[in-house]
C-alpha cells in the first residue's frame, strides 16, 4: 500500500511531467512558426523592422539578424540557419550555377537614383580609369552596373582593377585616394559627395535607360530547406512583408522611424532611401507593394509604371547571366526557374488577401 507521502511525491512527478511535456510543446509551437531573417544595414530592407513590430500575421515570429556581408547571409542559409534573406536581386544566376540551395522568391524594388557611380577628383572621364581600382561590391549589382557604364563610355570592363569593399570602406577608399571611381548607394553616395565636392557623378539609377531595366534592386532569398519543409510559413513570411510595406505607404513618417530605429540610423538618411510620403521616390528607390512585386516576377495581370514590364524577371535573369559570365562569377547559364521559386509569392496571392 502507498504511504501519503508516495502518494504526494507521484502526484508531483506527474505534475513535473505535464509540465514538462507543455512546455516541450510550447517549444515546438514556437520553433515552427519562427521564421529567421537576416538583411544587412539599409533602409530599402527596413521593412523587416515593421513587419516584426506590427505583427500582422498571427502565429508567425520573425527572428531579425543585420549580418553585413550578404555571402555570409547565404553560407547560413545553406547550413540551414537561417530561412530569409534581404539582398540584391543578382544571386540567382550565381546560386544555380555553384548549386546553391537557395532561390529569389520575389523582386522587392527597383533603385530610382539611390545608386550612383562617382568618380574623384581630377578623374574626368572613364577613359581615365583604365589600369586604376574601382570599388565595387564583386558578385552585386554595383559590379555590373560599373561594368556596363564603362562599356558604355568605350572602355572594357576589364580594363579596370575591382576592389571588393562594403560601402563604408567604399566611401573612405575613394576619399582616402585608393580608388579612382566607386559605385555607392544612399546614404553613401551623399558622404562621398560632403566629403568630396569636386567629385563627380557619372550616373544614377533614376536615368533614362537604367530605370526601365530594373537591373540595380533588391530581392528575397528564401532557401529550399525552408520552402520544402514549410510552405505555409514561407507563404505567411512574405505576406508580413508585404503588409509591412502597405502599412508603410499609408504610414511614412511612422514606418521611417520604426526602421532608423531598427538600423540605428538618422532619420535623414532613411528618407534620403524611402522618402517621407510612402509614393515611389525618384532620388531613393521605388518599394513595390504586393500587387507590382507580383506583375514583376509575372504571376499576376497588369502593367508597371516607369517603362517596367509584366514578367520583367525573365529579363533581368538574362542580363545578370551575361554579366556573370563575363565576369567568370559562373561557369554557364542556366534556366530562372533554376535559380527562382515563384511558389510563396503564389501562395500569399491564393491564400490570403495582401493590401
Amino acid at each position: 500500500m502507498k504511504t501519503e507521502n508516495e502518494d504526494l511525491l507521484m502526484k508531483k512527478c506527474i505534475c513535473l511531467m505535464t509540465l514538462w511535456v507543455s512546455l516541450f510543446t510550447s517549444l515546438a509551437v514556437h520553433a515552427d512558426n519562427t521564421v529567421k531573417v537576416s538583411l544587412f544595414s539599409w533602409p530599402g530592407y527596413g521593412f523587416w523592422f515593421i513587419a516584426k513590430e506590427k505583427g500582422f500575421v498571427d502565429d508567425l515570429d520573425i527572428d531579425l539578424t543585420i549580418i553585413e556581408d550578404p555571402y555570409e547571409s547565404f553560407a547560413l542559409m545553406s547550413a540551414g540557419m537561417l530561412d530569409v534573406t534581404s539582398s540584391t536581386a543578382e544571386y540567382g544566376p550565381i546560386a544555380a550555377d555553384k548549386d546553391v540551395p537557395i532561390k529569389l522568391v520575389t523582386y522587392t524594388n527597383p533603385s530610382y537614383g539611390t545608386d550612383k557611380i562617382i568618380l574623384a577628383p581630377g578623374v574626368e572621364s572613364a577613359s581615365d580609369l583604365v589600369g586604376e581600382s574601382v570599388a565595387v561590391l564583386e558578385g552585386g549589382l554595383t559590379q555590373i552596373f560599373m561594368g556596363i557604364w564603362l562599356e558604355q563610355q568605350g572602355v572594357a570592363f576589364d580594363q579596370v582593377n575591382y576592389t571588393n569593399l562594403i560601402m563604408d570602406d567604399a566611401v573612405g577608399a575613394l576619399v582616402g585616394g585608393d580608388v579612382a571611381a566607386a559605385e555607392f548607394w544612399e546614404p553613401f553616395g551623399s558622404q562621398a559627395m560632403e566629403a568630396l565636392p569636386e567629385a563627380k557623378v557619372v550616373a544614377s539609377s533614376a536615368e533614362e535607360g537604367w530605370i526601365e531595366t530594373a537591373l540595380l534592386g533588391d530581392g528575397m532569398y528564401m532557401s529550399d530547406a525552408f520552402m520544402d519543409k514549410k510552405p505555409e510559413l514561407a507563404a505567411k513570411t512574405m505576406k508580413a512583408y508585404f503588409d509591412a510595406v502597405a502599412w508603410w505607404k499609408k504610414n511614412p513618417e511612422k514606418g521611417n522611424a520604426i526602421i532608423a530605429e531598427g538600423l540605428n540610423f538618422p532619420i535623414k538618411d532613411v528618407e534620403k532611401v524611402l522618402g517621407k510620403t510612402g509614393e515611389i521616390y525618384k532620388g531613393g528607390i521605388w518599394a513595390f507593394d504586393a500587387q507590382e512585386a507580383g506583375r514583376f516576377m509575372g504571376v499576376v495581370s497588369g502593367d508597371l509604371p516607369l517603362g517596367q514590364k509584366n514578367g520583367q524577371i525573365h529579363e533581368h535573369w538574362d542580363t545578370t547571366t551575361k554579366w556573370w559570365l563575363k565576369f567568370g562569377m559562373v561557369d554557364a547559364a542556366h534556366d530562372m526557374e533554376s535559380g527562382v521559386n515563384l511558389q510563396p509569392l503564389k501562395a500569399m496571392f491564393d491564400d490570403y488577401v495582401t493590401e
